[in-house]
């Protein structure tokens, strides 16, 4: 599994990396393995402004729908529309075609709370 060292991760397995004040939110390798197959993703949340670990959307899987929980406060600005058709992007590629928001950081000091790459490998006992 991959866990690339330049995102921060949280226990609900999402990962944030940060360019300037934005955020681009996705699910880690390990989740989207846990998951299976992804058929759908719901983000009603584009527009709003959601607080660090309140929910923000939906992925459905073949098997079971689990929630995303938000890393940081902030704007939900964009979703990744290329979802819309193919959802298994997550799958195929968790850290790059498969992510899932922009955010906008509305509070930085909120990510020093995140998992480092090797810190979200313990929590998750690799």
């Amino acid at each position: 599994m991959n866990f690339p060292d330049n995102l921060k991760y949280t226990k609900e397995h999402e990962w944030i990396k940060v360019e300037g004040n934005i955020g681009i939110v996705g699910i880690t390798d390990f989740a989207q393995k846990e998951l299976g197959d992804i058929v759908y993703v719901d983000i009603p949340t584009v527009g709003e402004v959601v607080s660090k670990d309140s929910v923000f959307g939906t992925i459905e899987a073949v098997k079971t729908v689990s929630d995303l929980f938000c890393p940081v406060t902030g704007k939900v600005l964009e979703f990744n529309s290329a979802l819309d058709g193919s959802p298994e992007k997550i799958n195929q590629d968790p850290y790059g075609d498969g992510w899932i928001i922009k955010i906008s950081i509305d509070n930085p000091e909120e990510l020093n709370s995140l998992l480092s790459a090797e810190e979200y490998k313990k929590s998750i006992n690799l």
